[in-house]
């Protein structure tokens, strides 16, 4: 006889990863599962993450929402990219676009062929730097944007974008939108986590007003305590800081000045790094350090001097560490957004792995059988997710030429995973990028950090060979001028939210 099937289940925690978590799940389940979520006012969320990746987009596809509606309703921009200064050495900058590069040219990649016919970048002239090939990227720098759907046939079609948006709320319209399919909120404070005794299974939460919430399945969003996941079933964590040791953040909103940019703003600083994500109504602004080379107050100062507009808010600190739960789902409970790890904002994938984790969730969904090859097959999947992840960041930090403080020293001087030390040298000995296990990168991410932060291939692919240098040169200086006119034709990005997405003034 099959397990009974999951009947009830309580989501224990709020914002960001709550709501995605009753959103999504109330949506697929369809009044199968009867769905609450316990959380209380008095418990503050992190909601500082503003900036998003591309993936976002599927996930209100899949729920069927407008995308206007959600941009009016989370006071949301859009954006191409990220800009890094400061990075690979003070006073140089590159960026990190959505979207492919180029055009095929041949059977090698599109970046060969230019690597080929500038010799890395070193000799570019006429042919301008990698950036100029990616739609991306050159909109970014004029400050335009059009959805592809939105422009003639173009380049434009290979254009790909996420959004700005405040994490309030978008929490906040995630919950109208899944009270209305069916979801149960419960408000108040959990002084209590039960287990069966029989086998170590959660059997409910107590409220510290006595009322009692029972399920069959629980899903921990209730951020870096993960009160579920590590405080009552003892999980256990993976610490990354020896990699990663950023284990402080102070964020500060401010006005806005002028037209909002069309992608994120990181800037590299003595011990850590600024975020600045332009929104509609506001900016929001942040700095990721480590404690070990700077004070909270120094942080603080540091930002306020940065921010272009007159703060709106009072600072925000945050604690945290750099890494994941040894396991995501343990026993009838899995953990999602904070509660399951933390790798810091620098590429804004917090909430695509809140994302990722539910898809992953969707796919091997249980009866209270719980089978434990499903829940080992999810653990794995989402620990080599947040591996390639961490790897990610590890490079933006690993590969640089600063040596101006103790932070850059370190990391500079540091082992890395294995993972990422054979990316870098396949990269490095003819700039090819292998991606393993659907991992959430495209090849064009690492080509831009990997190029943006000095990793400079020795030579090209052989296959470039196959097409002569001059029908290189022609074919690169063609896609380049056709991507620049394209370009030009769109609106600015401020024209295009005024005309279809503006969000009215917040009351």
């Amino acid at each position: 006889m099959n397990p009974p099937p999951i009947r009830r289940l309580l989501i224990v925690g709020g914002g960001t990863a709550g709501w995605m978590a009753a959103a999504a799940l109330s949506h697929i389940l369809n009044g199968a599962v009867r769905i609450e979520l316990v959380e209380s006012e008095a418990v503050g969320t992190v909601g500082v993450g503003e900036a998003t990746i591309p993936p976002i987009r599927l996930f209100n596809q899949l729920l069927g929402i407008d995308e206007n509606s959600f941009i009016r309703e989370t006071q949301a921009t859009f954006k191409l990219g990220i800009a890094f200064h400061d990075w690979f050495r003070q006073g140089q900058s590159y960026f990190h676009p959505f979207g492919a590069y180029g055009a095929p040219l041949g059977a090698a990649a599109f970046h060969q062929f230019w690597m080929r016919a500038t010799g890395c970048g070193s000799a570019a002239g006429d042919l301008g730097p990698l950036g100029d090939y990616s739609p991306a990227e050159v909109a970014a720098r004029l400050g335009r944007f059009v959805r592809p759907e939105d422009a003639p046939p173009s380049p434009l079609a290979r254009l790909n974008y996420a959004f700005h948006f405040d994490a309030g709320l978008y929490a906040r319209f995630l919950r109208r939108w899944s009270e209305a399919r069916g979801v149960v909120r419960h408000e108040g404070r959990i002084a209590d986590v039960l287990l069966r005794p029989a086998d170590g299974f959660i059997q409910s939460v107590r409220l510290e007003d006595g009322r009692e919430l029972a399920a069959d399945f629980f899903i921990d969003c209730s951020g870096f305590r993960g009160l579920l996941i590590e405080g009552a079933l003892k999980t256990g964590y993976e610490d990354w800081t020896h990699w990663l040791p950023a284990d402080r953040a102070v964020a500060m909103p401010c006005g806005r000045l002028g037209p909002p940019a069309p992608y994120t703003q990181s800037t590299a600083l003595s011990a850590g790094w600024r975020w600045r994500i332009p929104l509609q109504h506001r900016t929001g602004n942040g700095y990721v350090y480590s404690s070990a080379f700077l004070a909270d107050d120094e942080a603080e100062a540091t930002l306020r001097a940065a921010l272009d507009a007159p703060p709106t808010g009072e600072p925000n600190f945050l604690r945290f560490t750099t890494g994941r739960r040894r396991k995501t789902w343990n026993k009838n409970c899995l953990s999602l957004g904070l509660a399951s790890g933390f790798v810091e904002p620098l590429e804004s994938t917090s909430i695509h792995l809140i994302q990722s984790g539910l898809s992953k969730l969707l796919l091997s969904f249980p009866d209270t059988g719980f089978a434990q090859a499903d829940i080992d097959n999810y653990n794995r999947l989402m620990q080599t997710e947040f591996e390639r992840v961490r790897d990610f960041i590890i490079l933006h930090y690993h590969a640089t030429e600063r040596d101006d403080g103790p932070l850059w020293r370190q990391v500079r001087a540091m082992s890395v995973p294995d993972s990422l030390s054979q990316k870098i040298e396949l990269f490095r000995s003819r700039g090819r990028v292998f991606r393993y296990e659907d991992e959430l990168f495209q090849e064009a991410s690492w080509i831009a950090v990997m190029m943006g932060q000095g990793v400079v291939p020795a030579r090209c692919d052989p296959l470039t060979e196959t097409v002569q240098p001059e029908q290189i040169r022609f074919r690169l200086s063609e896609i380049r001028s056709t991507i620049r006119r394209a370009v030009e034709q769109m609106p600015t990005h401020d024209d295009y939210i005024a005309a279809r997405c503006k969000a009215p003034p917040l009351g």
